[in-house]
């Protein structure tokens, strides 16, 4: 499945990971850049893309996508040539889609309660806890090389860019297992390449913001 797909991105956030995916997939696309610094993810404009202000969001096709989970499971199927995703009928295909809402549903919410000091029930909360949330990823990871064992898929796009980000800021705990992951994952050329076009995109959004303020 081909066609128009409108990609709408600012540097240094989650939509990083989705612009890895991108290339990853070699999928055609337009870059919608908005500039957080000046207060762009708020404007009428793109609260019309998606009310929520946030970033990724993709419009292919004129269908409208949010959420990154959703976002990578939509482009790998969409762009298919790759093969970075089990299809329907392939075994691996429930563990893909139990790695890439894990994300979303247990990792976010474990990583946010843990940084706001907050402890919800553990009967009562979505994922259990934030230990029990770690040790099943570094079981994973130790069983890898990636996600989904010997193959790698779009899923680890996902985490190891995820897991690259939290660890840097202190807010997942560095094991052998993940380090190997982020350096594994982190060595692909599209990684390397999305972190120097966020760094030239950051600067463009600096120089913006100063700016405005003279």
């Amino acid at each position: 499945m081909s066609g128009d797909l409108i990609f709408y991105h600012s540097p240094n956030t989650r939509s990083s990971s989705v612009l890895i995916l991108l290339e990853e997939l070699d999928a055609p696309y337009t870059l919608k850049d908005l500039n957080f610094k000046i207060g762009a993810q708020r404007q009428p404009e793109y609260l019309a893309v998606n009310p929520m202000g946030k970033v990724p969001a993709i419009v292919h096709n004129g269908a409208l996508v949010t959420e990154l989970g959703a976002i990578f499971i939509y482009l790998a199927d969409s762009f298919p040539l790759k093969k970075l995703a089990p299809g329907i009928g392939d075994p691996l295909r429930g563990p893909f889609l139990r790695w890439l809402v894990f994300y979303g549903s247990a990792f976010e919410p474990a990583i946010m309660d843990r940084y706001t000091k907050h402890e919800p029930p553990r009967n009562m909360s979505a994922y259990g806890d934030f230990d029990s949330v770690m040790a099943v990823i570094n079981d994973q990871l130790a069983a890898g090389p990636y996600m989904l064992g010997e193959r790698f898929s779009v899923a680890d796009i996902l985490w190891g860019t995820a897991l690259r980000w939290t660890t840097g800021f202190g807010l997942v705990p560095v094991t052998p297992q993940i380090a190997a992951y982020i350096e594994r994952v982190g060595s692909r050329p599209s990684v390397a390449w999305v972190a120097e076009t966020d760094k030239q995109l950051l600067a463009i959004h600096e120089a913006a913001a100063a700016q405005e303020k003279n």
